[in-house]
């Protein structure tokens, strides 16, 4: 690598490649070449690939000489930022392009000599009609998460913008979690004796990440949910639904039991997105509930958790799902909530990835109770200012304790603390309707909060293909998904 790279390495603190960076750096080092990578989300794709490609970026040449291709806008902000870092020394800067965003901004950073672009296929390609962005001089065509592109409906999108790129002078690197068939069709039609570089998935799980299950029924999960996230001494992490109609109802159920929650999914616009992702990488929200396509490209560090409140469809998403928590060696959980009828898919899982996935009690109250009394204590032995306390205590006060021992009055004021420890809340099934006009269970508090439905989804392993529009709408030029016929399920 040439000295400017080899600072930027250096400045971001990297020492040890990971198994796709220790394997498709050599070779896209090396001569010019086609190139085809399979790893996972979180494996450090964007390095193995951005490194290559900014050395053989001239930043004297103010044309567009490497693009990368993202199925999402969060995917395609990450990827131009980590592009940035790497070639800050060069004097290359990525532009971002990307739907839900200013036009004029866009085409003010391609006006400027942008020689990188990072974008979605579909603002791409408005770009490409309205002539802002040209391909002609084009010498590196990135295609990652190429299976997720063309299952979510782009696979025309990408076609012309490979169509557009320059046959003779142009190298397709394609990285891709899954070979499907349509991204088999896609490689031998445009890539020319690609070199081949494929991670198995038990290089792809971090060492540190304890997988666990929970068996439970499909109308006890909330509760099940809010056990888990109590019982945790701190709480930091996603949670993955199937569906972006059971993302909005969890959420809504967290927020009414008070816990600290914000969610992704396809209808969020840019500007909500980029709100709930700085609230909660600021940590003012610890809880983040979400489907598998608007999580792409999520870069948040030290996660604690990871629960799959939903076992995804493809299976291959498990991996991409809980490599997000147990990064840079530390530790991690992965807990999945498992029906009976969906407790064989737990050894595909575990077929899949050559792990253990261990079943585990749900806690009880009163060891959630216990963690958190615990807890509690050393903060109460450091309160110094008590004293003005007492004097603001009236004598109905004085009337009210003096009648109290010390141990009652503590566990007053610990039942007041922790009301979701000490205070019985039954649940009730209630059957309601879904738009399909089948009855569905929903569970209510006594506080009335309503539980999500599940989604009772059948599941595909990751060979199974995706027509264009299985999920129930077509894609939106942004990443996001229009919606489709009433009573299907969307993304």
């Amino acid at each position: 690598m040439s000295e400017p790279l080899r600072r930027a390495i250096a400045d971001l603190g990297y020492e040890t490649p990971s198994p796709i960076q220790a394997q498709a750096l050599p070779i896209l080092l090396d001569d010019p070449t086609d190139f085809i990578g399979l790893a996972a989300t979180g494996t450090g794709k964007t390095a193995a690939f951005g490194i290559p490609m900014l050395e053989r970026i001239d930043p004297t040449r103010r044309v567009i000489q490497g693009l990368i291709l993202c199925p999402t806008r969060e995917l395609a902000i990450q990827v131009c930022g980590q592009i940035n870092l790497f070639g800050k020394h060069k004097g290359i800067k990525a532009v971002p392009v990307y739907g839900g965003a200013s036009y004029g901004d866009q085409i003010h950073g391609l006006r400027s000599g942008a020689t990188v672009i990072v974008g979605t296929p579909g603002r791409l390609c408005d770009h490409m009609d309205r002539g802002t962005i040209k391909l002609d001089q084009l010498e590196i065509l990135v295609l990652d998460e190429a299976d997720e592109m063309i299952s979510m409906g782009f696979k025309d999108d990408l076609e012309k913008i490979l169509d557009a790129s320059p046959s003779e002078s142009c190298n397709i690197w394609l990285f891709s979690a899954t070979m499907s068939r349509e991204v088999r069709k896609v490689a031998d039609e445009y890539l020319e004796n690609p070199a081949h570089v494929q991670i198995n998935r038990t290089e792809m799980l971090s060492g540190t990440v304890e997988q666990l299950y929970y068996m439970t029924k499909e109308s006890n999960k909330p509760e099940v949910l809010c056990k888990l996230i109590d019982a945790a001494e701190d709480f930091y992490g996603l949670i993955f639904c199937q569906t972006k109609s059971l993302v909005t109802e969890l959420t809504q159920y967290l927020q009414d039991r008070g816990y600290r929650v914000d969610c992704l999914h396809g209808d969020k616009d840019q500007n909500q997105r980029d709100r709930t992702m700085k609230s909660f990488r600021d940590r003012k929200v610890s809880v983040l509930v979400c489907t598998d396509v608007a999580s792409r490209g999520l870069d948040v560090k030290d996660l604690t958790h990871v629960i799959n409140y939903s076992l995804p469809r493809e299976l291959d998403n498990y991996v991409h799902r809980i490599g997000r928590t147990a990064r840079s060696g530390k530790a991690g959980l992965a807990m999945s909530l498992v029906t009976p009828s969906h407790r064989g898919i737990l050894g595909r899982l575990e077929k899949m990835t050559n792990s253990k996935i261990r079943e585990a009690k749900i806690p009880g109250r009163k060891e959630i109770g216990t963690k958190k009394v615990s807890a509690l204590l050393s903060k109460f032995r450091e309160q110094n200012e008590f004293k003005k306390a007492l004097e603001l205590m009236d004598l109905a006060w004085v009337e009210a304790i003096s009648e109290m021992s010390g141990d009652e009055i503590v566990a007053r004021f610990l039942t007041m603390s922790f009301p979701e420890v000490f205070v019985d809340r039954p649940l009730h099934p209630l059957p309601e309707q879904n738009p399909k006009g089948e009855a569905r269970v929903v569970v209510r508090t006594r506080e009335g909060h309503k539980t999500p439905r599940g989604d009772g989804h059948k599941y595909r392993d990751h060979s199974a293909h995706h027509p264009r529009g299985s999920h129930g709408g077509k894609p939106k030029r942004d990443g996001g998904w229009k919606s489709g016929k009433p009573g299907r399920k969307h993304y």
